[in-house]
Protein backbone atom coordinates (compact mmCIF):
# COMPACT_ATOMS: atom_id res chain seq x y z
CA UNK A 1 0.00 0.00 0.00
CA UNK A 2 2.81 2.40 0.90
CA UNK A 3 4.58 1.65 -2.39
CA UNK A 4 1.46 2.53 -4.41
CA UNK A 5 1.09 5.78 -2.49
CA UNK A 6 4.77 6.60 -3.03
CA UNK A 7 4.47 5.90 -6.78
CA UNK A 8 1.38 8.13 -7.02
CA UNK A 9 3.12 11.00 -5.21
CA UNK A 10 6.24 10.70 -7.40
CA UNK A 11 4.08 10.62 -10.53
CA UNK A 12 2.32 13.76 -9.33
CA UNK A 13 5.66 15.53 -8.83
CA UNK A 14 6.77 14.43 -12.28
CA UNK A 15 3.73 16.00 -13.92
CA UNK A 16 4.07 19.26 -12.01
CA UNK A 17 7.69 19.57 -13.07
CA UNK A 18 6.60 19.56 -16.72
CA UNK A 19 4.17 22.44 -16.48
CA UNK A 20 5.06 25.86 -17.78
CA UNK A 21 5.02 28.42 -14.98
CA UNK A 22 6.06 31.43 -17.08
CA UNK A 23 3.38 33.78 -18.43
CA UNK A 24 2.35 33.01 -22.00
CA UNK A 25 2.53 36.68 -23.05
CA UNK A 26 5.42 38.78 -21.80
CA UNK A 27 4.46 42.10 -20.25
CA UNK A 28 4.79 45.02 -22.63
CA UNK A 29 6.80 47.93 -21.36
CA UNK A 30 5.29 51.35 -21.79
CA UNK A 31 7.21 53.51 -24.20
CA UNK A 32 6.97 57.24 -23.57
CA UNK A 33 7.30 59.60 -26.54
CA UNK A 34 8.53 56.88 -28.86
CA UNK A 35 7.34 58.92 -31.83
CA UNK A 36 9.54 61.87 -30.87
CA UNK A 37 12.64 59.70 -30.45
CA UNK A 38 12.41 58.03 -33.87
CA UNK A 39 14.96 58.53 -36.63
CA UNK A 40 14.09 60.82 -39.55
CA UNK A 41 13.75 57.89 -41.96
CA UNK A 42 11.43 56.05 -39.61
CA UNK A 43 9.39 59.19 -38.99
CA UNK A 44 9.01 59.80 -42.73
CA UNK A 45 7.88 56.21 -43.35
CA UNK A 46 5.41 56.44 -40.47
CA UNK A 47 3.97 59.76 -41.66
CA UNK A 48 3.50 58.33 -45.17
CA UNK A 49 1.56 55.39 -43.75
CA UNK A 50 -0.37 57.72 -41.45
CA UNK A 51 -1.44 59.83 -44.47
CA UNK A 52 -2.46 56.69 -46.34
CA UNK A 53 -4.63 55.51 -43.45
CA UNK A 54 -6.04 59.02 -43.01
CA UNK A 55 -7.07 59.20 -46.67
CA UNK A 56 -8.71 55.78 -46.47
CA UNK A 57 -10.96 57.02 -43.65
CA UNK A 58 -12.61 59.48 -46.04
CA UNK A 59 -13.91 56.55 -48.12
CA UNK A 60 -15.76 54.98 -45.19
CA UNK A 61 -19.17 56.57 -44.42
CA UNK A 62 -19.24 54.91 -40.97
CA UNK A 63 -15.98 56.53 -39.87
CA UNK A 64 -16.47 59.60 -37.65
CA UNK A 65 -13.17 61.21 -36.80
CA UNK A 66 -12.27 61.36 -33.11
CA UNK A 67 -9.97 64.33 -33.77
CA UNK A 68 -12.35 66.95 -32.35
CA UNK A 69 -12.39 65.11 -29.01
CA UNK A 70 -8.64 64.45 -29.20
CA UNK A 71 -7.92 68.14 -29.79
CA UNK A 72 -10.34 69.18 -27.04
CA UNK A 73 -8.54 66.98 -24.51
CA UNK A 74 -5.09 68.05 -25.78
CA UNK A 75 -4.30 64.42 -26.63
CA UNK A 76 -2.90 64.90 -30.14
CA UNK A 77 0.63 63.89 -29.09
CA UNK A 78 -0.81 60.87 -27.27
CA UNK A 79 -2.80 59.91 -30.38
CA UNK A 80 0.24 60.19 -32.68
CA UNK A 81 2.35 58.22 -30.22
CA UNK A 82 -0.29 55.48 -30.02
CA UNK A 83 -0.39 55.16 -33.81
CA UNK A 84 3.41 55.15 -33.99
CA UNK A 85 3.66 52.42 -31.34
CA UNK A 86 1.17 50.33 -33.32
CA UNK A 87 2.98 50.93 -36.61
CA UNK A 88 6.38 50.16 -35.03
CA UNK A 89 4.95 46.98 -33.44
CA UNK A 90 5.68 48.14 -29.93
CA UNK A 91 2.08 47.28 -29.07
CA UNK A 92 -0.36 44.84 -30.62
CA UNK A 93 -3.47 45.74 -32.56
CA UNK A 94 -5.64 44.72 -29.60
CA UNK A 95 -3.57 46.77 -27.16
CA UNK A 96 -3.91 49.81 -29.42
CA UNK A 97 -7.68 49.43 -29.63
CA UNK A 98 -8.08 48.78 -25.89
CA UNK A 99 -5.91 51.73 -24.82
CA UNK A 100 -7.50 54.09 -27.33
CA UNK A 101 -11.08 53.10 -26.50
CA UNK A 102 -10.32 53.53 -22.80
CA UNK A 103 -9.47 57.18 -23.55
CA UNK A 104 -12.27 57.74 -26.09
CA UNK A 105 -15.02 55.14 -25.51
CA UNK A 106 -17.32 56.43 -28.26
CA UNK A 107 -14.84 55.67 -31.04
CA UNK A 108 -14.25 51.92 -31.00
CA UNK A 109 -15.13 51.59 -34.70
CA UNK A 110 -12.69 54.35 -35.64
CA UNK A 111 -9.79 52.94 -33.63
CA UNK A 112 -10.46 49.48 -35.04
CA UNK A 113 -10.47 50.97 -38.53
CA UNK A 114 -7.13 52.71 -37.88
CA UNK A 115 -5.64 49.53 -36.41
CA UNK A 116 -6.69 47.56 -39.48
CA UNK A 117 -5.11 50.23 -41.69
CA UNK A 118 -1.76 49.89 -39.99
Amino acid sequence: MKIKLLIAVLAGFTFTACTNTTPSVPAQKTVVNSFENASEAKTAAFKAKQREVGLSTKKDPNYHSPMSEIKAKNKKDWFNNQMYRLWDRQITRNQYITESVSEFPNHKYEFTFIANGF
